[in-house]
């Protein structure tokens, strides 16, 4: 039997109850997976409209440019990570 937090398993499941487990396994680490693309599609659309000018969307909370840069920058590093343990928890 496999461990339902790690991978389903290779064989075709025929109880019930790992059915359930592998199906929440799969269930849980592709809402992870989703739920950082869209994170990251939100960060392309705020990266494209600071790079253009349309608005600044860090504007309350930092003066300059920079700053803005630097706060996006932030969101990018919680993003990667964010991606990372998703990724791991698939693959590892």
């Amino acid at each position: 039997m496999s461990e339902p937090d790690r991978e389903p398993t290779e064989t075709p499941t025929t109880d019930r109850e790992e059915a359930e487990r592998e199906g929440k396994w799969m269930g849980r680490n592709w809402l992870g997976i989703a739920a950082v693309s869209i994170f990251g599609l939100v960060l392309i659309v705020i990266a494209l409209m600071q790079a253009t000018g349309l608005m600044d969307v860090f504007a309350p909370v930092a003066e300059t440019e920079i700053q803005q840069w630097a706060i996006f920058g932030v969101l990018v590093l919680i993003w990667l990570g964010a991606a990372g343990w998703s990724w791991n928890a698939i693959t590892g």
